[in-house]
């Protein structure tokens, strides 16, 4: 039988003093560094780039911190669970009766580690070495963890996509109750829109998470985000394909958004993510681990496995072009000579492009090339009745995308023209509300910036 390590990391002193106190990862401990100071905390696994004299501790509020041995004047043992894994197991068990979550890899900041060497940071951790460093999943679930890629969200691409929608269809039907996936930010509501397109009538929700801090920084936010994305697919009714993240800079809640409706909006800020025209779907209390509805418009939760509806397959010749002053035509024109299969254009206004691309657009449509107009304000919704371009550009064929993001329109139109190319079947499933991606009526709220529930 296969000996677990509780103190993955540990070696030399440090270890020795923490054998002889009976601890393992996952106990909490509270150091005494005197004159009435002192850390309470998780014990957590060490990496490889942690001072060999450090013990690492996370602490209430979400934060990592190392302390070393030689400021330690005691160490008191307060809880100790039994620890849950090691970062080499596939497969971490912890109690049959839990449900079983899957937890995909697909790199991005929140599987990733500083390089200390240049300070950037690369894609280095997998799943299970991320179930290591947050021990408190195990109340949860029992986990099994893939790596699919490990890659950062810039390099991901339609056929990425494609092999993260199979895997996760495989994984629903082979009975796991529960599916999350660890992804780069910067790209994340692309992928889950195609998830989204790809599999539908879903049993629970699969929880895309990220972070926008590596987890080995102190300020990291991939625990507790993860903490959410496992309570968000174990336990809302609904059963869509959503983003969860941060809502605020503090470690207080998390939204859940509907992955077809989410946009990153800052470069930096841990609650960077923003629903865009529809509320979040819900929010988890951090502290007290529990998950509350904030929007009455879901797609419950199919009631069997084989409900689910797989359509799995992109284009990747579909391009996302952004109308700006002076745009020049011949860029469309270059879109039609490479035998793109269709265009989607983020437009100014209500869903205008400069009236000398008007030709070029034509041009496009009658060589069998969809083209899709949405907006560049994000918020609102695409109205090209109301000025001459925009009937002109409806005259010659240009599908309103309505409300859809422009990310979303342009997944939605990859996944559609793998399907078919004939124009008109093109536009009628454009205009088709497959999950939620149009919102039929926008009250104040949907424009708040930010929600704040």
């Amino acid at each position: 039988m296969k000996m677990i390590d509780r103190l993955p990391g540990y070696s030399g002193r440090v270890r020795d003093i923490l054998e002889k106190l009976d601890v393992g990862v996952g106990c909490r401990i509270r150091i005494i560094l005197g004159g009435n100071i002192f850390i309470e905390g998780l014990l957590m696994p060490k990496h490889e780039f942690s001072a060999s004299d450090t013990i690492i501790v996370k602490l209430s509020n979400g934060y990592n911190i190392g302390v070393s041995i030689n400021n330690i004047q005691n160490i008191e043992v307060c809880e100790c669970i039994s620890t849950p894994h090691t970062g080499r197991e596939s497969q971490i068990d912890i109690a049959t009766s839990l449900p079983m979550v899957k937890i995909f890899g697909c790199g991005g900041t929140i599987a990733s580690r500083v390089e200390y060497e240049t300070g950037a940071v690369k894609p280095a951790m997998t799943p299970s070495d991320l179930l290591d460093l947050i021990p408190e999943l195990a109340e949860f679930a029992k986990y099994e963890s893939e790596i699919l890629f490990n890659i950062l969200s810039e390099d991901m691409t339609p056929k990425h996509w494609e092999v993260i929608a199979e895997n996760v269809y495989r994984a629903i039907s082979s009975g796991v109750e529960g599916i999350v996936i660890t992804h780069g930010t910067d790209t994340m509501s692309f992928t889950a829109s195609a998830l989204a397109f790809a599999l539908r009538n879903l049993p629970f929700p699969i929880a895309l998470v990220g972070s926008q801090r590596s987890s080995d920084r102190p300020s990291a936010d991939a625990a507790l985000n993860l903490i959410a994305a496992v309570i968000t697919t174990l336990k809302a009714p609904f059963g869509e394909v959503v983003v969860v993240m941060h809502s605020t800079p503090s470690d207080s809640n998390v939204f859940v958004h509907r992955g077809v409706k989410v946009r990153k909006m800052h470069s930096s800020r841990r609650d960077a993510f923003q629903s865009i025209n529809d509320l979040p779907l819900a929010k988890v209390d951090l502290h007290k681990k529990e998950l509350s509805l904030i929007n009455s418009r879901y797609i419950p939760r199919a009631n069997s496995r084989e409900e689910v509806i797989a359509s799995v397959g992109f284009d990747d010749r579909v391009a996302l072009v952004k109308a700006y002053p002076g745009f020049q035509s011949e860029i469309i024109d270059f879109l039609v000579d490479k035998k793109f299969h269709g265009i989607v254009i983020e437009g100014t206004g209500l869903g205008h492009i400069g009236s000398h691309v008007t030709k070029s657009i034509m041009r496009a449509i009658e060589e069998g090339i969809p083209v899709v107009m949405t907006i560049q304000t994000l918020f609102g919704r695409v109205n090209m009745n109301v000025y001459t371009t925009g009937r002109k550009l409806l005259e010659i064929g240009v599908i309103p995308g309505d409300d859809m993001l422009p990310e979303t329109a342009y997944v939605k139109l990859s996944w559609i023209v793998s399907q078919t190319r004939e124009i008109k079947k093109v536009r009628e499933m454009m205009m088709t509300n497959y999950v939620n991606e149009i919102n039929p009526v926008h009250t104040p709220q949907h424009f708040l910036k930010p929600f704040i529930g």
